[in-house]
């Protein structure tokens, strides 16, 4: 039975913009994901997109986001990528957890969100402080609109404070990075082979 996975980039920058670090990390993880047999269909740069605000599901004409929705459904696994501003996730990393927030209503027969049964992972960069924080809002958001995130889920890296060299211009992957993407990947596709096989009941008979 084939996994699929797809990556979704929250960077403040457009794909026709400067390198993003935010991909660099994705493809670290893309390479973890790999080594288990599974390739990520594409990554998405959510700021190509005009992803409306709101908490629907179709937010009307010119709303971008139900064509996203649906590819990233999809897939069962997710890895969802983003920058470290202010120290917190993305403006764009939080209009997307918003519009996610329409599974709430969108429950099935049994109470399972569009997304039961699918797997998460992060990917976050950023020069400042913050990882911590901004794995826990993601996370936060994630379970509660569905998603099922696995044992060591968040690769990411911070540079000094302060300081001026990004992810994308080390001349190497720390070693460290390359474990916990290691780590990450082979959890959530366990984890997303056993949920493909035996997903959650849900509630009711």
């Amino acid at each position: 039975m084939t996994t699929t996975a797809i990556a979704i980039n929250c960077s403040l920058k457009s794909s026709d913009g400067e390198a993003s670090s935010t991909d660099a990390m994705i493809s670290v993880l893309a390479e973890a994901f790999g080594e288990h047999g599974v390739e990520l269909s594409e990554t998405l740069r959510m700021a190509d997109y005009d992803i409306k605000p709101g908490v629907t599901s179709d937010e009307g004409e010119g709303d971008d986001w139900p064509a996203l929705r649906e590819k990233i459904l999809a897939h069962d696994i997710l890895v969802f990528g983003g920058p470290i501003w202010m120290g917190q996730i993305s403006s764009i990393a939080k209009r997307v957890l918003e519009r996610m927030d329409a599974f709430l209503g969108e429950t099935d027969e049994r109470g399972r969100m569009p997304s039961a049964g699918k797997v998460a992972v992060a990917a976050i960069v950023g020069n400042e402080d913050g990882a911590h924080w901004s794995t826990a809002q993601l996370f936060q958001s994630l379970n509660d609109t569905g998603w099922t995130v696995p044992a060591n889920a968040a690769c990411y890296w911070v540079g000094e404070a302060m300081g001026a060299t990004d992810f994308k211009d080390l001349d190497e992957v720390p070693d460290k990075v390359t474990m916990v993407a290691g780590m990450a990947a082979s959890n959530a596709v366990h984890l997303a082979r056993l949920l493909k096989d035996s997903s959650y009941p849900g509630v009711g008979s």
